[in-house]
């Protein structure tokens, strides 16, 4: 077991040097927005210029008849292989459950959702004017930004990060009160973007929790797609356990399966033990939680959702 040794803005530091060159940070403003009635909430689409050379493209899930200023979680896809689906995910139902779209939205958050590069409406983008048709996009987009000294995984959380900018200035959204979420791509974008971003409120990671050196020993590479992999991460110092530290005090719920292969077991159980000890010297245990599902694989099931909404109505 390792006992924390934990600074902040050391590893808060190490994360955004991982991530390649930083681009100036500001607000986006969408255009081309529109809106259609769904069942229980309306569906706002819109998109921003990224000021890196991308369009971004999503949806706001506004639920029908709640009181504003009303709490919020930025929900981030997953990969799989779906390069078609991107934000589309979200209206998916769950293994033996309904979407995360129609669960969040009956809890009353509002719901935000943007395509990652290379995913949904930006499959075609042909942005700097590289294809990003399937795996074959998403190599040639890594291989782009790695000669530029950035990362394409940095790129994606980037864009991210704007989105949440963008959900916090909204008037119909109490800033104070928004969570992060996702399966898979989508957990490592929320444990990332809550790590960097101190005002989220609420962080649930699902289907992701990769300790970068259990992951290496394992030499499953094939299993993560190439967006993972960020140069000098294993040099770095810093692992997950850093990360999922760096949401502390705020609270966490991680859902994994123990039979996960792109999430090792007792790379886990290691960040759990080192968060367990940073939560509890704050005095905040019970903000901390990880459920593990004994015998299940890289799969986002109806219970894991269900435990996800749960999760966010006690603390947003």
């Amino acid at each position: 077991m390792l006992e924390p040794v934990f600074d902040p803005l050391t590893f808060r530091t190490t994360a955004l040097n991982l991530l390649g060159e930083h681009p100036p940070q500001f607000t986006p403003i969408p255009t081309n927005q529109h809106a259609l009635q769904q069942n229980g909430y309306q569906l706002r689409r819109f998109e921003f210029d990224n000021h890196e050379g991308a369009m971004v493209f999503g949806y706001l899930l506004v639920p029908d008849g709640i009181k504003f200023p009303a709490p919020a979680v930025l929900y981030h896809h997953y990969h799989g292989g779906q390069y078609h689906l991107g934000k589309d995910e979200i209206f998916l139902p769950r293994v033996g459950g309904q979407s995360s779209a129609s669960a969040l939205t009956q809890a009353g958050f509002i719901v935000c959702v943007i395509d990652a590069y290379g995913f949904g409406q930006r499959l075609h983008q042909g942005t700097f004017n590289i294809p990003q048709i399937g795996l074959n996009g998403e190599v040639n987009l890594f291989k782009h930004f790695l000669w530029q000294g950035k990362n394409l995984f940095g790129r994606m959380l980037y864009d991210d990060w704007l989105a949440f900018q963008y959900l916090v200035s909204l008037p119909e959204v109490d800033a104070s009160r928004v969570g992060v979420t996702g399966m898979s791509l989508g957990g490592t974008r929320a444990t990332w973007l809550s790590a960097l971003e101190e005002r989220i409120a609420c962080v649930v990671p699902i289907a992701q929790m990769t300790r970068y050196r259990d992951f290496a020993q394992s030499k499953r590479y094939d299993a993560h797609s190439v967006y993972y992999y960020l140069p000098n991460a294993l040099n770095s110092g810093m692992d997950m356990e850093h990360l999922v530290a760096l949401s502390a005090p705020r609270p966490q719920l991680i859902l994994i399966g123990t039979d996960d292969p792109l999430s090792p077991i007792e790379g886990v159980r290691t960040i759990r033990h080192y968060a367990e000890k940073v939560y509890a010297d704050a005095n905040q245990s019970d903000r901390f939680k990880v459920v593990e599902y004994a015998g299940l694989g890289h799969v986002y099931t109806g219970e894991m959702l269900e435990t996800m909404v749960e999760w966010l109505k006690v603390w947003l």
